[in-house]
């Protein structure tokens, strides 16, 4: 496999969850890359060029939505999935979180299991289907929240 290993860039500014991400990405043989807040997240995004980014929401100094939207703005880093990491999975998040252009999302607390479904599922999708995929969901909660 060597160099074939998909770079995963988890970005939280709890410990305890990056060192859970770490252990379980380890084992499932991807390699990791951290950081601790938003800044950071974005200099290891243009450093290292990570397959993925798991990105927390909320954050210090820059939370996960002002990253995201400065990773879609910018030409180098806009194609890098990223699945948005967050403890409050309500429907005005998640319709903004598609619609800024995330892969996917995790809610906290996840399990490892769901967490490398989800980091399979995205790194295995083209990006004309995320796309598609991303309209489709943000069809039905946008219909959800009008009724």
């Amino acid at each position: 496999m060597g160099s074939q290993r998909a770079k995963v860039l988890v970005v939280d500014d709890e410990p305890d969850v990056l060192l859970l991400c770490r252990v379980n990405l380890e084992f499932e043989g991807y390699e990791v890359i951290e950081a601790i807040d938003g800044e950071q997240a974005m200099e290891q995004a243009r450093s290292e060029s990570p397959d993925v980014v798991l990105l927390d929401v909320m954050m210090p100094k820059m939370d996960g939505w002002q990253v995201l939207s400065a990773m879609k703005g910018d030409e180098t880093l806009e194609h890098i999935p990223v699945v948005m990491l967050t403890a409050k999975v309500q429907d005005q998040d998640q319709i903004r979180g598609w619609s800024q252009g995330a892969a996917d999302y995790i809610a906290k607390p996840f399990s490892p299991l769901a967490l490398s479904q989800v980091l399979q599922d995205v790194l295995s999708t083209d990006p004309e289907d995320e796309e598609r995929r991303r309209r489709i969901i943000l069809e039905k909660l946008q219909l959800l929240n009008n009724t």
